[in-house]
């Protein structure tokens, strides 16, 4: 009797630690899908990555607000079972403004924003690329913090192209997106605010 009492207590302990989140329901595991495959995400970005996010955000708000929707990740972008992304920023047209459903986008954004990091900038630079480009993302930034610089990628014949890199000191338009004009000297200055110290 003390040994199956002792075997069922034990049990009961180990099953209390299969759900991490199960304590905090308002806490959403993050996850991206991309051919079939699911890829966990890191549940705090450096705070490089979140400033460039929310300035990003800020500058088309200020310039393309009446134009469209701005979103800021998380949030999640379904496209099939197969693929399932949760980009930095997104862009999406009030002709295009279908897609934006009550849990979700379900579709394709007009324009997306994703800050590089070391542990996704081969994922973002290589397979979303292709993806976006596969459902018809019009355009594609891939914004590296280190280096200070900005892949403009358009969509020619289904595929996203490079349109063109700019520096830290460049104003970004797109031909597309009339609205837009990112000003990046202003964008990457604001990091030097949270240098670390060495």
């Amino acid at each position: 009797m003390t040994t199956n009492k002792r075997q069922t207590r034990v049990r009961e302990q180990q099953e209390s630690y299969t759900d991490p989140y199960a304590a905090y329901p308002l806490i959403e595991e993050r996850y991206e899908v991309i051919e079939g495959v699911r890829y966990d995400l890191k549940p705090a970005p450096t705070v490089h990555h979140q400033q460039l996010v929310t300035s990003i955000w800020g500058s088309l708000s200020d310039t393309c607000a009446m134009n469209g929707e701005i979103f800021v990740s998380p949030i999640d972008v379904y496209l099939n079972e197969d693929y399932q992304f949760q980009p930095d920023v997104i862009f999406i047209t009030n002709e295009n403004r279908s897609i934006i459903k009550k849990k979700r986008i379900e579709g394709a954004p007009d324009l997306i924003v994703e800050i590089l990091s070391p542990s996704t900038g081969w994922k973002d630079k290589q397979k979303k690329k292709e993806a976006y480009g596969l459902f018809g993302v019009k355009e594609y930034w891939l914004v590296d913090p280190h280096l200070q610089t900005v892949d403009q990628l358009v969509l020619i014949d289904g595929e996203l192209q490079l349109n063109q890199t700019y520096g830290h000191l460049d104003t970004l338009t797109a031909e597309q997106f009339p609205c837009i004009s990112v000003d990046f000297e202003k964008l990457f200055g604001a990091l030097i605010k949270f240098e670390d110290d060495e």
